[in-house]
């Protein structure tokens, strides 16, 4: 059997609605208006972000936000051995609509940090190793009819990098981050969502499978924006993503969509914060993975803070993997810490198991044979998520991505 860990077992949900506190949840004391999950919330909320490498210890792997992660595989970048490593080269291919325009911009532009400071280890050390930045901007009021694209490919090396998506007031966009090749990457990127803007947000891993690719993806919604992240994860030894989102006013919208497919001896990792400290906002994420083969290894953490300044939020999370073969591990931990009880609603669900015997057995009663019954099951457990993209092209290419993969084991 696989090893499939949550936070209380293979399903988990919670459910807390205007000052109350349900299933998964427990008051911190009478009369307090306060209400927390049992398991503590991830300790990067709470941490004080810094640009100094040296405002973070070593990480040992003791720590809540680093112990499923195999320190020995990230080449070095959590203890600053990989800045004295061999330097690497990255090709990057724009593509941009009229109207934007990207820069490299040195490490003085106003512009950098703006929609956060690193909370961890590596992130302060790509923000203090990287030599030139990109930046993106979508002009005030423009609606772009098609995406802008930047393709990364890793020529091999170490490299720190940085980028800025900065969505003007009433602009709308999607933007397509594709990284393939290899080597070992630490990145950070920002994402400035300005008043009345929507930005559609794609980060696709597809990396060679020795790569390594840590990165912090720090958005910044404004008042009345929204913003959809869509994070895909294929190819790398060990990637480890870490989105984070706050509100800079009121009647922001973040949607956090996810896919990941572990491989033998991936580590895919993905770590949410949404910190809901400014009224009247609203989160919904829902990332789902499939994982086959000996030591495939997923973790996501999703961790949401509803502030005591933050009435009227509304916010809910959900995780699923789905386990192929046996040999692979899943940790699932949704986390939710509600200050105040004045909210709309909030809630979190993890689950992770086997194939639904019941759906195979209908598709097979029909006539279909067991190994297409079973990719039948995966396609429509991921394609709700391919569709959130709502860019036909990128939709197929992901779709053939995860066929790629079944084609290997189901």
């Amino acid at each position: 059997m696989a090893d499939v860990n949550t936070p209380t077992g293979s399903t988990t949900a919670g459910s807390i609605e205007v000052g109350t506190a349900g299933a998964g949840a427990q008051l911190a004391g009478p009369g307090t208006g306060r209400a927390t999950v049992q398991q503590p919330i991830d300790a990067r909320v709470a941490v004080k972000p810094s640009f100094e490498v040296g405002d973070f210890p070593v990480p040992t792997g003791r720590e809540e936000d680093w112990r499923f992660t195999p320190l020995h595989r990230l080449g070095g970048l959590h203890d600053g051995t990989a800045a004295e490593a061999e330097k690497g080269e990255d090709k990057v291919e724009l593509s941009l609509p009229d109207g934007v325009t990207a820069e490299t911009v040195g490490r003085d532009d106003a512009r950098l940090g703006k929609a956060g400071k690193p909370v961890d280890r590596v992130a302060a050390q790509a923000f203090s190793a990287f030599e030139q930045a990109l930046v993106v901007t979508v002009p005030k009021e423009t609606v772009l009819t098609e995406p802008v694209r930047i393709d990364v490919h890793g020529e091999g090396g170490t490299r720190f990098a940085h980028v800025v998506v900065d969505v003007k007031p009433f602009a709308e966009a999607v933007v397509v981050i594709n990284h393939t090749g290899g080597g070992t990457r630490a990145a950070n990127v920002e994402l400035l969502v300005g008043d009345g803007a929507k930005l559609t947000f794609v980060s696709v891993q597809d990396w060679d499978r020795d790569a390594v690719h840590v990165a912090q993806q720090t958005a910044l919604v404004g008042r009345d924006a929204s913003l959809k992240s869509v994070v895909v994860t294929f190819g790398g030894d060990v990637v480890r993503i870490h989105p984070r989102i706050s509100y800079a006013g009121p009647g922001g919208e973040a949607e956090l969509f996810g896919l990941y497919f572990a491989d033998a001896g991936q580590h895919l990792e993905h770590r949410l914060v949404i910190d809901h400290d400014t009224p009247h906002c609203r989160s919904n994420v829902v990332y789902k993975g499939a994982l086959q083969g000996k030591d495939a290894h997923a973790v996501w953490v999703g961790d949401v803070l509803i502030r005591a300044a933050a009435e009227g939020t509304d916010t809910y999370e959900l995780n699923r993997n789905l386990v192929l073969t046996d040999g692979a591990r899943v940790d699932s931990i949704p986390n939710l810490e509600i200050e105040t009880g004045e909210i709309v609603g909030a809630g979190h669900a993890s689950a992770t198991g086997r194939f639904d015997d019941e759906q195979l057995f209908y598709l097979q009663a029909r006539g279909i044979p067991a190994d297409e019954a079973r990719r039948l099951v995966v396609r429509g457990f991921f394609a709700e998520l391919v569709q959130q993209i709502g860019v036909a092209e990128i939709q197929d290419h992901l779709m053939e991505k995860i066929e790629a993969e079944l084609e290997a084991a189901v």
